[in-house]
């Protein structure tokens, strides 16, 4: 079966377009044809080195799409479209494999409104964005604010909070072309770092009472910023990095606020949490209350130029990569 492996971590020359065995797969798995992969930024810090844990070579992808060929002891029927995230192109060989040997805990079927390519670049945003305002404490008639509105994490917070009934549900661009585009798709409440900080705009959208949950996939100086922004008794849950892993915080932005500030790893949480993750995302996918977005796709064999367009370009949506 064709393969994009990471033969060495060394940046996107270290991908190579490779034939491998196709997976055996004993009663506890799941062998799925893929046919459609996500490209995320976790993939360009394995490539890098810039993660201690996984070793080369390695295939990458840690979520996708496809069908099911051989079901096991699952309950997951032959032939039935799936999505999934998990360990894989981290632990273990990913989803960027014609087929993939996944854990029935991982799988979640497709509606039928939601094609492959949409499919493949949802869970880890998605579970990402329920599982963190779960772990905020979020209610309905919350403020959120998640940064990146071109991004997985913050555009997918973004539509779920507002699913879920939060009272506002902020994002933020350094781009103005960004801006508009979200505005045109629907999303009001959008603050253009280019024109104004994030603390002056909160005060703006928020009338001054600030965000009751942040959920930070962006990092860098934003982070201690942000924190200025949080509501009495607010929590700021950190995940992403894409700006930078050091920032300077105001201590009594917690203090003073009785605020709480957490990290996040999708990888630690357990089959029950994802599973009612799953039963807060999918009926707002089937009534189109959240609209994932995709930028573009890509070939299998176009996987280098994939993730460098995601990280050097920075798209509106997601990349993903088709088999």
């Amino acid at each position: 079966m064709r393969a994009m492996r990471a033969e060495t971590f060394s940046g996107y020359g270290g991908l190579q377009l490779v034939d491998l065995p196709k997976p055996n797969v004993a009663n506890e798995r799941v062998l799925v044809r893929v046919t459609a992969a996500g490209v995320t930024p976790l993939d360009h810090t394995i490539l890098s080195g810039g993660h201690p844990r996984p070793k080369p070579p390695l295939v990458l992808g840690g979520e996708g799409a496809g069908i099911v060929e051989e079901p096991g002891a699952s309950g997951f029927p032959a032939g039935a479209r799936v999505m999934f995230a998990g360990p894989y192109g981290f632990m273990e060989a990913g989803a960027w494999q014609e087929w993939l040997a996944v854990r029935p805990e991982d799988l979640c079927l497709v509606p039928d409104n939601i094609d492959d390519v949409t499919a493949a670049g949802l869970p880890v945003a998605y579970l990402t964005a329920a599982l963190s305002l779960r772990q905020a404490g979020f209610r309905p008639g919350m403020s959120v604010l998640a940064p990146a509105i071109g991004g997985s994490v913050g555009n997918a917070v973004t539509q779920l909070a507002t699913a879920l009934g939060a009272a506002k549900a902020i994002s933020t661009s350094t781009s103005a072309a960004k801006v508009r585009r979200a505005r045109h798709l629907g999303f009001t409440d959008v603050i253009d770092l280019s024109v104004e900080n994030v603390v002056d705009g909160m005060r703006r959208v928020t009338g001054d009472k600030g965000a009751d949950v942040v959920i930070d996939s962006v990092g860098g100086n934003l982070t201690g910023q942000m924190l200025g922004t949080l509501a009495m008794n607010g929590a700021f849950i950190t995940l992403g990095y894409s700006a930078g892993r050091e920032t300077t915080i105001n201590v009594t932005d917690l203090i003073w606020k009785r605020a709480r500030m957490e990290g996040f790893a999708l990888a630690v949480q357990s089959a029950d949490a994802v599973s009612a993750a799953w039963a807060s995302i999918l009926p707002a996918l089937v009534d189109g209350r959240i609209k994932p977005l995709v930028a573009r796709s890509f070939a299998l064999k176009e996987a280098p130029e994939a993730l460098r367009y995601l990280i050097e370009d920075r798209p509106f949506g997601r990349v993903v990569l088709t088999l």
